[in-house]
């Protein structure tokens, strides 16, 4: 017969590994289908199909294990679900073709995949492990094609930055990914969660292959994730004041000692005014931001679109907000943001709470020269894994369960 009980909550966190396939299943989705030659010729067709197809895999994963539809409350997926409604209206004058009302589509199959995934949002470390592991065959891939093809993995319209050849990635792409997998590996490690040894596996030819995408927001992301997390154990963790000291004294060391290869790095051979203008985006931005509105066009958009302006990329997640979801759209990621930044300032010092902290410093900092808050993308998936990392569940929580007499 079916009897109430009481277990404690650390017997009944588990997450199911069907949970793990369908979090990876949404990182494949994310992934795009545009972006470098790729060694074997993949159209952008096939692409376009792998990557529904995968989201659409997600959702039939996740429904079939929450047939009963329980949810968990969860203010960033709320306010993501109304910035979804904002993107329909927008969307429906078709200024931006049927292709805008299919990338709602899309973003709807996205937000109901996660949100029947909330019930297993508990605040354990599952899914934060999931996230490396997929981000990581990720990367593998890109070594691989670099192996099979130095050339086309360093091409020359990208200025020989890493891309991927297995899969057409781009060097911002990989450079993200390399950097989310370090700062997530970093603070497993400092939370006693995973050993040093395993740890350097990961860390080392991660941190390699974001040196060779060259990519400025991705290392400053890391740099201010890593740090921003550090500070927020450092009342409750003596290693953490440890690694933060040392984190500033090699920090120092470069600065004095290795300028000039970090000016190098950083300026990737542009000119002084190619660099001030960060790559061209500037150009972009106040041709956008001085382009005629109507009064709905500044409130509400234009729909969601392909991130793009005239035909090149916009490249800051709030100036393609407010091109596609206006300033409504801009409020309401500035919302769920904040809300975000609030529960996990109020959430004790643990592993996981530093996880969410870096997540959430790294999407912040990306956003002014990455677009991706606005629609289905890594940076709102990264978000997401932060929301789940600071649910608060009771120490005990009741579940009904079976029992024999």
């Amino acid at each position: 017969m079916l009897e109430p009980a009481i277990r404690p909550a650390a017997a009944i966190r588990g997450t199911p590994k069907a949970v793990g396939i369908a979090w990876a299943l949404l990182i494949v989705n994310t992934l795009g289908s545009t972006g470098a030659k790729t060694v074997i010729p993949l159209p952008r067709s096939v692409s376009q199909l792998i990557t529904m197809g995968a989201l659409g895999t997600a959702f039939v994963i996740a429904l079939a294990l929450n047939t009963k539809l329980r949810i968990r409350p969860s203010a960033y997926l709320l306010l993501l679900t109304l910035l979804l409604v904002l993107s329909v209206v927008s969307s429906l004058k078709l200024e931006g073709g049927f292709g805008a009302l299919f990338r709602c589509f899309r973003f709807a199959l996205f937000l109901s995949t996660l949100w029947l995934l909330t019930r297993w949002w508990n605040g354990g470390l599952d899914l934060v492990r999931t996230h490396i592991r997929a981000y990581g065959v990720v990367l593998v891939t890109v070594v691989i094609g670099l192996a099979l093809g130095p050339g086309n993995a360093l091409p020359f319209e990208y200025g020989g930055r890493l891309t991927g050849t297995l899969w057409p990635l781009t060097p911002p792409q990989v450079g993200q990914y390399a950097a989310i997998v370090i700062g997530l590996t970093v603070l497993l490690w400092l939370g006693g969660k995973l050993e040093r040894r395993d740890a350097l596996v990961v860390i080392v030819p991660s941190f390699a292959i974001l040196l060779l995408t060259h990519t400025r927001t991705a290392m400053l992301g890391l740099v201010a994730g890593t740090v921003v997390a550090l500070m927020s154990q450092w009342m409750s963790s003596a290693r953490a004041r440890k690694v933060f000291t040392r984190l500033v004294l090699v920090g120092v060391f470069c600065v004095v000692a290795l300028s000039g290869l970090l000016q190098t790095w950083f300026l990737r051979g542009q000119s002084e005014e190619n660099f001030s203008s960060l790559t061209g985006r500037a150009k972009v931005w106040d041709a956008l931001l001085d382009a005629p509105r109507t009064t709905l066009e500044y409130l509400f958009g234009v729909g969601l679109t392909d991130k793009s302006y005239d035909g090149l990329p916009i490249d800051s997640s709030w100036l393609a907000v407010y091109h596609e979801q206006g300033y409504v759209g801009i409020a309401i990621v500035a919302a769920f943001l904040l809300v975000l930044v609030v529960v996990a300032v109020l959430r004790p010092p643990s592993p996981a709470r530093a996880c969410a902290i870096f997540l959430i410093t790294y999407c912040l900092s990306a956003s002014y020269t990455e677009a991706g808050l606005g629609d289905a993308s890594p940076y709102l998936l990264h978000l997401a894994l932060a929301a789940s990392l600071l649910v608060r569940v009771p120490a005990e929580e009741p579940e009904f369960v079976k029992e024999t007499a």
